[in-house]
Order: C-alpha cells, then sequence, then structure tokens
C-alpha cells in the first residue's frame, strides 16, 4: 500500500511519547509498505529531516502555526475544542491536497486528534479516488479533560483551570464522536479508550494497538543487593510541560514525598524530562533533582529504586511506566498511570490513589527489597510478552490488511 502519515510533529528524536508511538509505528509500516510522511516541523530538525529521508518514500515538513493565549481565549465561544484549533495551516493543508491531488494514496494515516480537521477534509474532498482514512487515537481526549477537571476541583486555587477543562471536556464528546464517524477505521491504545470511543459512537469497532517499548533497548537490570548513592532514589520520567505530568509532579512532592520522608529523610526524588514548568521547576531542592531534557533516560531508572506515576489526570497508556517495568524498576502507580496496561495490583505493580496510601506503598517497597525485585521481575516478563515492539506492529499490518479489504 501507499501509506501517508499525517503527523504534528517529527518523530525524531523519540524524546515524548507521541514521538516514541509515531517513530515505531512509521518504521513497522516501512518495513511492508511505501511510506510518505507529512508533519510539522522546525529549521533546527534538519538532522531529524536526513535521519528520516533515509527510511521514507518521501518526507515534507511545514513550519507550525503560531499562536497566541489570546487566541485560544478568542475560541473559547467556538463549538471546537482547543485541540481541533491548535495545528491549523493554510500551508499545511495545501500541501496535503497537493499530495492528494493525484489520487496515488491507499491510505492516509491520522496521529492524534490535533490532526483530524485534516482527515475530516480528505472525506468531504470531491471527485476523485479518496484514500482510505485511518485514526490512530493516542488518547480518548475527553477523558483525559474530564480527569484534569476533577483533579483542578480539589484545589481552589486550581479552579480556572477545572472550568477550562470542563468546557474542553464537553466539547471533545461531540468532536471525537464527530471524527469516528468520518473516518474509515480507529485505532486506540488501550480497551479503555475504545470503549470510551465506542460509547460516543456504538457503530465504531475499534482496533487496539496498544503503546510499547524496545525491551532490547531498555534491557532488565536486577535490582537485588544495589548499595550505590547515599539514599533510596525514586524517580517520575516524561515531558514536564505537559498538564499531566506537572500535576503528578507537583502533586506528589506536596502530599505524598513529605509522608516517605518521615521514615525515609535522605530519599531522593529525581524528575527527569524536557521543558520542566515553571511549577516544575520550582519543586527543586536537596531531596529534588528537577533535570530538563537529557539525552536518555535509561542512567536514571536505573540508579534508582522505585518509578512513581502519580498521575491523576490522563487517558491511554503511558509509555514511561512501560520503560520502568522493561528496566526492572519496581513500579507504584495511582490507578490512571497504569490503565490500559494488563499489569495487575500486587503481582507486577503497586497501586494507589490517595497520598497515605501511595506513600505506604513506597514505603513497603523501600522497607522490603525481595517484595521489590519480585514485582519487577514480573513487570519484566509482561513488558516481554504484551508490550514489546516486535509483538505489537504486525497488528498493525492487520489493520491496513482489514482496512484493504474496504475498497471496491
Amino acid at each position: 500500500m501507499r501509506i501517508l502519515f499525517l503527523m504534528p510533529y517529527l518523530p525524531y528524536p523519540p524524546n515524548k511519547g507521541t514521538a516514541l508511538r509515531n517513530l515505531y509505528l512509521l518504521r513497522g509500516a516501512v518495513r511492508s509498505h511505501q511510506v510518505h510522511l507529512l508533519t510539522f516541523g522546525q529549521d533546527a530538525d534538519r538532522d531529524a529531516v536526513e535521519v528520516l529521508r533515509r527510511e521514507l518514500a518521501s518526507l515534507e515538513v511545514v513550519a507550525p502555526p503560531q499562536r497566541s493565549n489570546l487566541e485560544r481565549l478568542a475560541g473559547l465561544p467556538s463549538a471546537l475544542p482547543d485541540l481541533a484549533t491548535r495545528l491549523r495551516s493554510p500551508d499545511y493543508r495545501r500541501k496535503l491536497d497537493n499530495l492528494l491531488e493525484p489520487g496515488g494514496f491507499d491510505l492516509v494515516q491520522v496521529e492524534g486528534l490535533e490532526m483530524a480537521p485534516y482527515a475530516m477534509g480528505i472525506r468531504l474532498r470531491a471527485g476523485g479516488r479518496k484514500p482510505l482514512v485511518l485514526f490512530d487515537a493516542h488518547n480518548a481526549e475527553h477523558l483525559l479533560q474530564r480527569s484534569a477537571y476533577r483533579a483542578d476541583l480539589e484545589d481552589p486555587r486550581r479552579w480556572p483551570a477545572a472550568a477550562y477543562s470542563f468546557i474542553q471536556w464537553r466539547k471533545l464528546l461531540q468532536y471525537e464522536q464527530e471524527v469516528c464517524r468520518r473516518v474509515d477505521g480507529v485505532v486506540a491504545v488501550s480497551q479503555a479508550d475504545a470503549a470510551a470511543l465506542h460509547a460516543l459512537e456504538p457503530s465504531l469497532r475499534p482496533r487496539i494497538i496498544p503503546n510499547g517499548v524496545d525491551t532490547s533497548l531498555f534491557g532488565y537490570r536486577s535490582r537485588a543487593g544495589r548499595t550505590d548513592g547515599d539514599g533510596p532514589t525514586l524517580v517520575f520520567t516524561g515531558t514536564m510541560d505537559y498538564r499531566p505530568n506537572v500535576d503528578a509532579a507537583v502533586w506528589f512532592c506536596r502530599r505524598i514525598l513529605p509522608q516517605i520522608q518521615r521514615q525515609h529523610p535522605a530519599v531522593r526524588l529525581l524528575l527527569v524530562g524536557r521543558d520542566p514548568a515553571p511549577a516544575v521547576k520550582d519543586l527543586a531542592g536537596p531531596n529534588v533533582m528537577v533535570t530538563g531534557q537529557v539525552d536518555d533516560v535509561r542512567p536514571y531508572l536505573y540508579q534508582s529504586d522505585i518509578f512513581v506515576a502519580p498521575l491523576r489526570m490522563g487517558s491511554g497508556t503511558r509509555l514511561k511506566v512501560l520503560e520502568a517495568m522493561a528496566c526492572g524498576l519496581p513500579v507504584v502507580s495511582t490507578a490512571i498511570g497504569v490503565e490500559g496496561i494488563a499489569a495487575r495490583p500486587g503481582q507486577e505493580v503497586l497501586t494507589a490513589d490517595r497520598p497515605p496510601e501511595f506513600a505506604a506503598a513506597v514505603l513497603e517497597l523501600l522497607g522490603s527489597p525481595p517484595r521489590a525485585q519480585e514485582l519487577a521481575t514480573r513487570a519484566r516478563l509482561l513488558a516481554e510478552h504484551c508490550y514489546d515492539w516486535k509483538a505489537i506492529l504486525p497488528q498493525m499490518n492487520q489493520v491496513y490488511e482489514s482496512l484493504a479489504s474496504l475498497r471496491p
């Protein structure tokens, strides 16, 4: 098949969750199909462009649109959610129309809801041979905004953010439903997201293609007998200006870490990830390291005792959790943090949604290295058997074959 991918930014280097998924799906498709990419990108991305050009049949890059906060506020009265207007670009649409004009693509694969307006445009094109359109829903976005609304509602200082999330949640319910109706196929990353999208559009049967991890790259290392470091080390990774990650870091430092420090005063927390927001930078101190961007997260995982995922908002599945599991790092998470991952509480991970229980779970593992090792070993096996990209990518080919059968 001739497949055209539409992405919000270059998927290389794969330094955050969306880029990781996009890059592996792209490279998986290249093995069996002729693959083209139209994406947004900056002048500074020349090295990434060169890497991808060597792998793809063609690559077109468009400068991302600039949008002020005033323009975002001006969009509040609109029926469209913020995500639907975030990447509005006449240049991108023009480039897409030019690529589609000859009618030579069998399939257009749209990565994420912010790219969905371009998918809607394809379905409305007049005349000619229209390609099939596959929507890869990285999140059930209305669930993400609903969880953000509920989390922010707990703190009066966050009520303006809660109001924003409530408005976006209600808009996204209608918009995601409309997108799912318009495309030829939908892929979800988890059973929970698939069920949520099916509830919006009962005729929809999303295929589940989970997020994955390269278990050879994120190799297993036993934690047994680790003695390096002055005290126990906890770690949380992710893009640190992404709202769910910012909330998780602040909530953990304010509500959970002090309870752990009562028994382990020397405990350290590593907040590892690019573009830390001011609220994350403010957390830095003697026991909290905010790294900013790093070339490789693995050294930080390997020097740590426990991976914490104190997420209170979000949907989809967290690649950062899969990476920690693959590395042999025991995980303590909220239920949302491991949603979509077939990890059993008490078997592969420990879960808690309230600060006292979350702190108690961390303290349990710090106090019992054999228990932590048992948890980590089971988690690694789960990552190998269910979430290695080598097992996931052939499933995407089955999706392509199923869609191809729709073509008359």
